[in-house]
């Protein structure tokens, strides 16, 4: 072997290197390891239950899990389901009789309303009421989305009386509905 004399940098093998870790130091590292890798693991698994459990956690403060009154969980599920114009117009229909007045009210009432196309149907007991709707359809049209919101009914459409049911011929079994109840 030969040794450096030139002042080159020292070989590897021959570098000083710092004190190797003694037993209680390898046993202090290993320990902060684990400690690191089961918190890891903890805050993995109390993430994962939260997600689970909705993110909510048990507690005294008042949270989505707590019981609540009947209007208030109605009212809740209205606004998450997007019912809110089909319930509006539905609240219409229990007070007719205010938003048209008594008169119109005794003779037309309001069947159902179509949400895709924003159509309130009411039937009239005569073609004379039913014409008079027609000519007051446009001021009932501005009433009711003043009281539900801009564009929530479009139209009314105005039916009159239905006549009687339509037989097809004198002999008739019983509970049928015409012809095209044998095709299925």
């Amino acid at each position: 072997m030969t040794e450096n004399t030139s002042g080159d940098a020292p070989e590897p093998s021959k570098t000083p290197k710092g004190p190797e870790p003694s037993g209680v130091d390898l046993a202090r590292v290993a320990l902060r390891a684990a400690k690191d890798a089961a918190r890891a693991r903890g805050d993995a698994a109390q993430q994962k239950k939260q997600a689970r459990r909705g993110g909510l956690r048990s507690g005294a403060r008042a949270d989505g899990r707590d019981p609540m009154a009947l209007g208030s969980a109605i009212n809740r599920l209205i606004t998450e389901r997007g019912w809110e114009a089909p319930a509006a117009v539905g609240g219409v229909m229990g007070r007719w009789p205010q938003i048209v007045g008594e008169d119109v009210a005794k003779h037309c009432v309001p069947e159902r309303y179509d949400e895709d196309e924003r159509v309130l149907t009411v039937r009239c007991d005569s073609t004379a009421w039913a014409t008079n709707l027609r000519l007051l359809a446009p001021t009932l049209v501005a009433r009711l989305n003043e009281d539900l919101g801009h564009g929530t009914v479009q139209l009314i459409k105005v039916q009159g009386p239905g006549g009687p049911a339509r037989r097809y011929g004198p002999l008739r079994a019983p509970g049928s509905t015409g012809p095209g109840d044998t095709y299925g």
